[in-house]
């Protein structure tokens, strides 16, 4: 079974974690919450609070399957200024491991530690500069997928962020059921 992991900030943007959790765990993926504070409680953008399953202190993640990083602000800013994430993340990509990023994060925290240089990405509008800055190319698409790294461009996405992840994962067919199982 797949291990994936999903950072979360005080800040993040909760389509952008919840909905990738829940329809990854409707295709029965093991995806673990990630709380980068000291306890397991993180409350997003929109005031919403949920707990985690584990806190990011004395983590492993080198056997993960796939990383991902919600966005939101300060959410992204927030995961990118723990040095954990950073370093889980450049760790999965020196690996050749999977790396998923939506909204602000695949600027705020991808493209700032050097992993979208030469990649196609996508991104919340008006990070765009950040990507280029980066060596990354901007594409105007909801998903994009360029090797190990798939990045979307906001919360309204967030689904087909989750069903890029799927089938990443599990194959399209996988993903097709999950889609058809919530009338998309």
């Amino acid at each position: 079974m797949a291990k994936t992991y999903l950072f979360l900030a005080n800040g993040f943007e909760e389509l952008e974690a919840l909905s990738p959790v829940d329809l990854m765990r409707r295709a029965g993926i093991d995806v673990t919450t990630v709380s980068i504070n000291d306890g397991l409680e993180v409350t997003g953008a929109n005031g919403v609070t949920v707990k985690a399953d584990m806190t990011i202190a004395g983590a492993d993640f080198s056997g993960a399957d796939m990383l991902i990083a919600p966005g939101g602000m300060p959410g992204a800013q927030n995961l990118h200024d723990c040095e954990a994430v950073r370093e889980a993340f450049k760790a999965q990509n020196a690996a050749g491991g999977l790396i998923a990023a939506i909204c602000a994060a695949p600027a705020v925290l991808l493209a700032s530690i050097g992993l979208l240089d030469g990649h196609r990405a996508t991104c919340y509008p008006g990070f765009e500069s950040v990507l280029a800055t980066a060596g990354a190319t901007h594409v105007a698409e909801r998903v994009v997928e360029d090797g190990n790294i798939i990045t979307a461009n906001g919360p309204s996405s967030a689904i087909p962020f989750a069903l890029a992840l799927i089938a990443r994962l599990k194959g399209a067919d996988a993903a097709a059921t999950v889609a058809s199982g919530i009338l998309l």
